[in-house]
């Protein structure tokens, strides 16, 4: 495929031919890059246009097409003219497989398989893809029934965007204004079949707002790495008027893509969707081309592309320091799996503007066959051809996009000043462009004024937000003593309206840990709401009090509402399990200090027990009382350094099945933390419980001793409760010994109790009567001071 040379172990290129498919201005751009690489001997273009005929040099043209039944010719082609590396433009081709039928017969491919690129043929199926790996995506259904579909944007509280899942030609996206013309839209899509089998299948999903940005980066399937963000102009006309096109101009870098912004794109998308894909079974080799809006809430995706995007490419190509690395190259060890080996470097200080110039009538139907004239000022600019051909010795009119001019400089205003130098040295007639691109970029740079605490990463408008969508959930939580009320300095709490005649107040600090690392992971983030509540009323309710309120923390990187929401939403859900009111709390977004998409989280809770029935009654807890434990509702929150180290070791991924039950491995671990106040407050009231120990970091050992006088032990009988499978999958797939098991998890029991033997029975009844699952598990023991003080007997059953 390419000829080499070994010096010294290095294998230096010789000779490499470069076959592109596709005949558009991308097409015409990426030989033009490629061209440049003093490793490039030849650049055939399939079929090529006007512009690639007459580049001369390296770049000639190929009169072979790109669809599925050229594929062997194509093949043929590249095996006769020992073809080193292919470079699809279009989608389609991809989408039909054309790299795994180049892979088969050894010829390395700069393009996803047809099960990769299946992230652009199928918008339903990328979708599903964002939601299962947690990427910030807009919400969305995925329907082929016309009626189901109906039905969602009937009850959708958002305005929608209609999509056809499969390949539109760029057509297949529609933005009604209401209901009324969302139904007519799908009507037209599914019932009137007006994208043909593209429109088979919908994706109904919420509409964005904010600025879109464009990122192409190129990938191995391991590393992804990202050109400088673009911005195109999709309508046909200046104002962003007229029809959508295939795109109308474009530029980059962006100035609203800062560093910070691409930084969080880079984490939590692009690298994300890397990884994801290759975990799937279907890694992604190519351009990754991602649209994003901007929106309030931080970058969302809007749709993936599995080819380099046009004009965007016209544009990000000619950002390359072609001086400092080779395009082919690149792309090549992309191929080969060693993309982290090779330099990818942009011109600093460079920025680069695209101007489409297009024909009489497009975007609807256009003349074609005109004769196209062009200027010496042209060349200041880079013609790139999208829609010629030549005609003799004439260049003419073939497209509904005809030309992509492109202008450099060091700043975006000097390449809109070249790039529409040309435009205006080239001539056809009917020719059309817009006069914008670009002005909502120049304006943005040319109104900068000082510093804002937006500048600096701080969305407070995003703040305020949060806080009217909470306020609801928060009422809901109101108790005696309080409203629920928020958004003053403080919570006020009214102990007197409680009844408490001689209180002790009971207060409590805790965190979820690193359970929140997979909620990240999964993007579920109300059930660590709920876990952080039950962390602390399940420590106030061990000392015999009552959970009266509670306040959280919330700090992140990047606020997301929607994210914040859902976790005060957990935190809401916990407090009215417990009764307690949640009467404040603060979110802290810190930029620099959090990674964009992170957050940690921390409550604070208080609670009031009469001063007579504070517990552990120590004085009264002697060796043959009776231990008994409720059931926990999983690992609960605390030892998952070790369980996200075990999933690594056995090879898991958070999203894939689960081994214990149904849903996924991710959703099963992230069962919320079981709060057992409401079942416990009345035995506590009728003092039928010695003591607790809430079991959390430290399992039995470090926790029942706790509760216990210096004389007195425990002995605990595994064989008593049954062992949950998590518990039972963390053992094995671990190899956890019993020991280690039994003082780094609850093992099954979150809460243990201790009861004089008369009232075992009792206490027993009275928790399965409020639903609990509760087991005498163990008795109190006389304590010399040596050993163990926590024994816990036949746990060899926890291995079979």
């Amino acid at each position: 495929m390419c000829d080499s040379a070994n010096n010294g172990g290095q294998v230096y290129i010789i000779e490499l031919n470069v076959l592109v498919l596709g005949g558009g201005g991308r097409e015409h751009a990426l030989a033009w890059g490629l061209a440049k690489s003093a490793r490039v001997s030849k650049v055939f273009v399939a079929p090529g246009n006007g512009g690639t005929a007459a580049a001369g040099g390296k770049i000639s043209n190929v009169a072979i097409g790109h669809s599925i039944s050229d594929f062997p010719a194509l093949i043929e082609f590249a095996q006769s003219q020992n073809i080193g590396l292919v470079v699809p433009g279009p989608e389609q081709p991809l989408v039909d497989g054309v790299a795994d039928a180049f892979k088969q017969v050894g010829i390395a491919t700069f393009g996803p398989s047809a099960k990769a690129a299946r992230m652009e043929g199928s918008k339903a199926f990328s979708k599903d893809f964002m939601k299962k790996h947690g990427i910030p995506t807009a919400a969305y259904g995925n329907f082929t029934d016309f009626e189901q579909a109906c039905a969602y944007v009937r009850e959708a509280k958002f305005d929608v965007v209609i999509k056809a899942s499969g390949l539109a030609g760029g057509k297949g996206v529609l933005l009604p204004g209401n209901k009324d013309e969302a139904l007519a839209a799908l009507r037209t899509v599914m019932v009137d079949g007006a994208f043909g089998e593209a429109g088979s299948e919908v994706v109904v999903e919420e509409f964005l707002s904010g600025q879109e940005i464009s990122v192409l980066a190129v990938s191995d399937g391991y590393t992804v790495r990202a050109f400088p963000a673009a911005q195109d102009h999709k309508r046909a006309f200046d104002n962003d008027e007229g029809g959508n096109t295939g795109g109308m101009g474009a530029y980059a870098p962006a100035p609203v893509a800062t560093a910070e912004l691409l930084a969080q794109v880079q984490r939590t998308v692009l690298q994300a969707t890397v990884d994801g894909m290759r975990r799937d079974g279907f890694p992604f080799v190519g351009c990754l081309f991602t649209g994003f809006m901007l929106t309030a809430d931080g970058p969302k995706v809007l749709e993936y592309n599995c080819r380099f995007g046009d004009p965007e490419t016209e544009a990000v190509l000619a950002l390359l320091d072609y001086d400092k690395c080779d395009l082919a190259e690149v792309l090549l060890a992309a191929c080969e799996g060693r993309l982290d080996s090779v330099p990818l470097e942009f011109a600093a200080g460079r920025s680069a503007a695209t101007v489409i110039m297009a024909a009489e009538g497009y975007p609807g139907t256009y003349a074609k066959g005109r004769a196209i004239a062009f200027g010496s000022a042209a060349d200041s600019a880079l013609v790139f051809h999208s829609g010629t051909a030549q005609d003799g010795a004439q260049t003419v009119t073939t497209g509904g996009r005809v030309l992509a001019v492109t202008g450099v400089g060091s700043t975006l205003a000097e390449a809109l000043q070249r790039a529409y130098a040309g435009v205006g040295a080239v001539s056809f007639e009917g020719a059309h462009w817009r006069t914008d691109i670009g002005a909502r970029a120049a304006k943005l740079s040319s109104d900068k004024g000082g510093l804002t605490y937006a500048d600096a990463g701080v969305d407070i408008d995003a703040g305020n937000r949060l806080v009217d969508l909470i306020k609801p959930i928060v009422k809901a939580t109101r108790r005696a003593g309080t409203d629920s009320d928020i958004g003053g300095f403080g919570g006020l709490f009214d102990l007197r309206a409680t009844g408490f005649r001689d209180p002790v107040l009971v207060a409590a600090t805790d965190g979820v840990g690193t359970k929140l690392k997979i909620a990240h992971d999964m993007g579920i983030h109300g059930t660590v709401g709920v876990d952080l509540v039950a962390m602390q009323v399940n420590d106030i309710i061990v000392q015999g009090a009552e959970p009266l309120f509670f306040l959280d923390y919330y700090a992140c990187g990047h606020l997301d509402v929607e994210a914040a929401r859902d976790f005060v939403q957990g935190v809401a859900q916990g407090c009215v399990e417990a009764g307690c009111a949640l009467i404040g709390g603060e979110t802290a977004e810190m930029p620099g200090l959090y990674a964009g998409g992170d957050y940690d989280v921390a409550g604070f809770a208080v609670g009031a027990v009469e001063r007579t029935d504070v517990l552990p009654r120590t004085a009264e807890i002697m060796p043959g009382d009776v231990v008994v434990g409720l059931a926990s509702s999983g690992v609960h929150s605390n030892g998952f350094s070790l369980v996200r180290k075990v999933i690594a070791h056995a090879g898991l991924d958070l999203h894939g099945p689960c081994p214990w039950t149904d849903g996924s491995l991710g959703a099963a671990l992230l069962a919320p933390t079981r709060i057992y106040v409401k079942p416990l407050l009345p035995l506590v009231r009728g003092r039928l419980i010695k003591g607790m120990a809430h079991i959390t970091g430290g399992g039995f050992t470090d926790n029942v001793p706790r509760v216990l006088p210096p004389n007195v032990g425990a002995e605990l009988d595994a064989a008593a409760w049954p062992l949950p499978p998590v518990f039972r999958w963390i053992s094995s797939a671990g190899g956890v010994a019993p020991a280690e098991m039994a003082r780094t998890f609850n093992c099954g029991l979150g809460m243990v109790l201790v009861v004089a033997k008369e009232h075992a029975d009792a206490v027993v009844a009275t928790l399965a009567d409020a639903g609990e699952n509760a087991y005498i598990v163990g008795q109190l023991t006389a304590y010399s001071g040596e050993g163990e003080r926590v024994t816990v007997k036949n746990t060899s059953g926890w291995t079979n």
